[in-house]
């Protein structure tokens, strides 16, 4: 059975030593799941009986092209109007509860690995008519227009329905659960799962053009984040700035998975923000 971590908030007792494992650096930030207690959520507009971790944001120095918050909605709670920029696309992933999410006229129950992606000037809206916390994941993105290419359409579906995909050479120790088609160029981010076996690994340091967001779901892994080793479990961030150095080895004793964020399938930008050239 398929375990998702979602934090419970709290704060640790007096007696606890404050040295953790939480660092910001130029290249990654390790955000570790000690540092998800009730005094750093955020209560947001328009929504009720909801806080949320905001894990991510555009910032200098940090990321640069999304938002990821992790969300907690009370029985009763919710948004009838959740997102505030028209030109914002999201996904959304449930790891605890059942929160009901509707696209227009369309009505989905989602549980635990319930997947939505959402496109700009989406009508949707959510709420939790359950009994107990719904939480999920919420990644924001700028939707980018590029010429010939119209938004993607929203849908819904689950993990459960989706077969990973073993990376070549792995012998399955490696995959990716794909929520969305990899050659379909109207999608500027992929928000995907990976997944290793006790002792799978990234056998080299991937050194690429891609942002990443790497929230832990299950397990444990030794992650080197550009020149560093790090512990990581289920509960903890990362995020990587393009091109910074990675690669991992899967600790076991069973597996290590990670809900992963990454920018996809446009150019370069030469000109305004993040970039050398003015605006055009």
């Amino acid at each position: 059975m398929t375990g998702y971590h979602a934090p419970s908030g709290g704060l640790p007792p007096q007696t606890q030593l404050m040295t953790g494992r939480a660092i910001f650096t130029e290249a990654y930030a390790l955000i570790p799941r000690g540092v998800f207690s009730d005094i750093v959520t955020s209560l947001l507009p328009g929504w009720a009986g909801t806080r949320a971790w905001i894990i991510a944001r555009p910032l200098t120095g940090f990321a640069e092209t999304f938002s990821h918050y992790v969300m907690e909605v009370a029985p009763g709670g919710g948004s009838d109007a959740p997102e505030p920029d028209t030109g914002a696309e999201g996904v959304l992933f449930v790891t605890e509860g059942a929160p009901r999410l509707t696209i227009g006229a369309a009505v989905h129950d989602l549980g635990p690995g319930g997947y939505a992606y959402l496109p700009p000037g989406s009508d949707w809206r959510l709420s939790n008519p359950g009994d107990t916390a719904a939480s999920f994941h919420w990644i924001r993105k700028l939707w980018e227009p590029a010429p010939g290419l119209a938004p993607p359409a929203a849908f819904v579906t689950d993990e459960a329905g989706i077969p990973p995909v073993p990376m070549p050479g792995t012998e399955g120790r490696w995959a990716t659960t794909r929520f969305a088609d990899p050659a379909d160029l109207s999608h500027d981010m992929h928000v995907n799962i990976v997944t290793f076996e006790p002792g799978g690994r990234i056998p080299f340091e991937e050194t690429h053009v891609m942002e990443h967001g790497l929230y832990v779901l299950e397990g444990r892994a030794v992650y080197k984040l550009n020149r560093d080793w790090h512990e990581v479990e289920a509960g903890d961030f990362m995020w990587l700035r393009a091109f910074c150095p990675q690669a991992c080895i899967a600790a076991g004793p069973g597996r290590f998975r990670y809900l992963l964020y990454k920018d996809v399938n446009r150019h370069a930008r030469l000109r305004g923000p993040g970039a050398f050239g003015p605006a055009a």
